[in-house]
């Protein structure tokens, strides 16, 4: 199947599963007794934070490999993770400050969870700064991975955050506890809407990867028409 017809596919499935996501986000998952209507923003917090886990890691991943292989089309698939990563992470922060404004009285609290999270942040957006500064192809790639691969270690901090200490930030809804859990219809809308966001990244990322190729070409053919 030709790349342009399965980008074509993909964006359509993606689009699809956009639309299902938000009529059960908002029509049929059922008002949560104690926050009302405001806990909806569950299923664009959560599934937006575990799709950028996913992203640095595979920004992670690549890096390795590129460190190990010296290809460059690693560093690419990993640079194009990390920038998606960041984007989801930004929405992770936003979303989450909304959601604590309106259960906590405050948009921030510099609790273990919110704290790391916004440390893993700034680690990708340094991280995108470094890939902006630094013009030397190779040199860029090899000091990115680095950054790729140490920022990824926040990520499992974060993740361990709720788990290792108290914090005010509630506890996992799936996998913790006893007293966690989902209603079926909020559970299932949850999962529903990490599938869509998993599959948004992908199209995202192959997409971004496509746009990268191309740049680099006209890159390389503007340094060959300079040397003429």
């Amino acid at each position: 199947m030709p790349d342009s017809k399965a980008s074509k596919i993909l964006f359509v499935l993606t689009f699809v599963c956009m639309i299902v996501a938000l009529y059960l986000a908002f029509l049929y998952a059922p008002v949560e007794a104690t926050q009302g209507e405001v806990y909806r923003i569950l299923f664009f917090h959560v599934p937006s934070a575990w799709v950028a886990f996913l992203a640095f890691g595979v920004t992670c991943f690549c890096s390795v490999a590129f460190l190990m292989k010296k290809d460059l089309k690693w560093d690419r698939i990993a640079s194009s993770s990390a920038e998606i990563g960041l984007l989801l992470c930004t929405i992770t922060l936003i979303t989450g400050s909304i959601w604590a404004k309106s259960e906590w009285g405050i948009w921030w609290a510099w609790d273990a969870r919110l704290t790391t999270t916004l440390i893993l942040w700034l680690i990708y957006l340094s991280y995108a700064m470094l890939r902006g500064y630094i013009d030397v192809e190779t040199k860029r790639a090899y000091l990115s991975s680095v950054v790729g691969i140490i920022g990824f270690i926040d990520v499992l901090i974060v993740y361990g955050s709720i788990r290792w200490w108290r914090t005010q930030h509630p506890q996992p809804v799936i996998g913790g506890g006893d007293e966690s859990g989902l209603a079926p219809a909020m559970l299932f809308t949850l999962l529903f809407c990490v599938g869509t966001f998993t599959l948004l990244f992908f199209t995202l990322l192959r997409s971004k990867i496509e746009l990268q190729k191309a740049s680099e070409e006209v890159d390389y053919f503007h340094k060959v028409l300079a040397q003429k």
